[in-house]
C-alpha cells in the first residue's frame, strides 16, 4: 500500500493495539513515507529528527476516552527503531491547568521513553518563537524548529467548544500556555486553522479506540477499538466530524484550514481502506453538550475551565436539578475585572457568586451549584 494518496484513510480494528499499530503502519506505507522525507532532506536514518505528538491533556487514563493510548505510540517507536531511525522524541504540552510532567508519568510515557531510549519534551517548559502563519502571527514552542518529520497521534473525540477535536486541534500542544489562552480570546477556530499552516503534520495515526464523543477530557468513552492512518489532517478532521454526527463545515476550523490550503475536507474523494477487523462506525446517540450549554454565558473561556463546567452541569441535568437553576452561569477571560451574578473560574472573581479556580475542579463546581440550587429551592 502507498499512503502518498492523501485521499486515503487506512483503518484497523482489534484489541492488541501495539501490534495492530505496527501492521497498520506496514500496510499504509509509513516507513516508505519516512524514508522519502529523509532522502528529500539529505539525511541518514540516525540524523532524521522525528517527533511524535500524542494527546496528553492531563493525568487521565486512555480508557477514560481522553488521552492517547501508550500502545499506539510504542508501536510507532518500535517500527522506527526496527528500521534504524534513531532520533525520536515525544513532544507534548498539556492544556492550561494541566501538568505535562505529571501526565507523562501518569500515562506511562516517561517509562516508555526510557525503555526505547527516545527523547521526551514538555511543551509547557519550552521557550517559543514568533511565526507568521499565513497572515496571523503565533507563538510556537521552539522544539518544533528541530523537527524533520512530525507524527501526530491525536484522539478522535468530541469537544465542548469546537464540537470535535482530532488532527488539527492536537497541534495546540506545541504552543505555550500563554498562547493557548490567547487562542480562546480569538475564538479558537481561526488560530487553530492558521497554526496548521506553519506546523506540518507528515503522518497521522489516529487513536479511535474509545474517545469520548462529547468531552475533550473524557468520562464517557465510546469504544470502537479502531486505529487510523492518514496524511491529510483536514480530511481526518472532516471524517471525524462525520463519525461524530456533524457535517465537516459545522466545525469552523475545518473550513478555514481547507481555505488556507492545509488540506481537503471533500469527503466525496475519501477512500477508506480497512486493513483488518470489522468497520463499525455507528453514530453516537446524542451530544450531551447541547443539552446543558443553554445555561452558560461563555466569553473566551479556556477549554479546561469550560469542560469542567459542562461536566458539572451534565451531572446536575441527570439529577433533574439544572432546570431549577435561575439565570446564566458566566465563564471566560472576557469577564476579567467585571461584576455579575454567577460566575465560574478566576476570571469571574468579581461576581457576587463565584466558584474559583484556574481551572476549577468539576466536583467543586457541581457541589457549589447544587448547594446553590437546593438552597434557593428551600427558600
Amino acid at each position: 500500500m502507498d499512503i502518498s494518496d492523501k485521499n486515503t484513510i487506512y483503518k484497523a480494528y482489534g484489541t492488541d493495539y501495539r501490534q495492530m499499530t505496527k501492521r497498520l503502519l506496514g500496510r499504509a506505507g509509513f516507513i516508505e513515507d519516512v524514508t522519502s522525507k529523509m532522502k528529500k532532506l539529505g539525511r541518514t536514518p540516525d540524523a532524521l529528527k522525528i517527533a511524535i505528538k500524542p494527546n496528553l491533556l492531563d493525568c487521565t487514563p486512555a480508557d477514560y476516552g481522553a488521552t492517547t493510548h501508550l500502545e499506539i505510540v510504542e508501536g510507532i517507536i518500535e517500527v522506527l527503531k526496527e528500521n534504524n531511525f534513531g532520533s525520536v522524541t515525544i513532544m507534548e504540552g498539556s492544556w492550561v491547568g494541566g501538568n505535562t510532567q505529571k501526565a507523562f508519568e501518569y500515562c506511562g510515557y516517561n517509562a516508555l521513553a526510557a525503555k526505547w531510549n527516545v527523547g521526551i519534551i514538555d511543551g509547557q517548559k519550552e521557550k517559543s518563537y514568533r511565526a507568521d502563519c499565513q497572515g496571523l502571527e503565533l507563538n510556537i514552542c521552539r522544539c518544533y524548529q528541530d523537527v524533520d518529520y512530525l507524527i501526530n497521534v491525536p484522539v478522535l473525540k468530541g469537544h465542548c467548544q469546537t464540537k470535535i477535536t482530532c488532527a488539527l486541534k492536537n497541534m495546540k500542544g506545541l504552543i505555550p500556555n500563554s498562547e493557548k489562552r490567547r487562542f480562546h480570546t480569538m475564538g479558537l477556530h481561526k488560530p487553530i486553522a492558521h497554526l496548521n499552516t506553519h506546523i506540518h503534520q507528515d503522518f497521522i495515526v489516529v487513536d479511535h479506540i474509545c474517545g469520548d464523543p462529547d468531552f475533550e477530557e473524557g468520562g464517557n468513552p465510546l469504544v470502537r477499538n479502531c486505529i487510523m492512518a492518514a496524511k491529510d489532517p483536514v480530511l481526518v478532521d472532516a471524517y471525524t466530524a462525520d463519525i461524530l454526527g456533524y457535517r465537516p463545515y459545522d466545525v469552523e476550523y475545518i473550513r478555514l484550514a481547507e481555505k488556507l490550503g492545509v488540506g481537503s475536507a471533500d469527503l466525496s474523494r475519501l477512500r477508506i481502506v480497512t486493513v483488518e477487523g470489522d468497520n463499525n462506525e455507528d453514530l453516537p446517540d446524542t451530544h450531551k453538550i447541547l443539552t446543558v450549554s443553554y445555561a452558560v454565558e461563555d466569553v473566551d473561556s479556556c477549554s479546561a475551565c469550560y469542560s469542567m463546567l459542562i461536566g458539572a452541569l451534565n451531572r446536575l441535568k441527570e439529577e433533574d436539578l439544572l432546570d431549577r437553576f435561575d439565570g446564566k452561569i458566566s465563564i471566560g477571560q472576557g469577564y476579567r475585572g467585571k461584576t455579575g451574578i454567577c460566575g465560574v473560574g478566576n476570571c469571574t472573581a468579581g461576581f457576587k457568586f463565584n466558584i474559583p479556580g484556574c481551572p476549577p475542579d468539576e466536583e467543586m463546581i457541581y457541589r457549589a451549584l447544587k448547594e446553590k440550587i437546593l438552597r434557593k429551592t428551600e427558600d
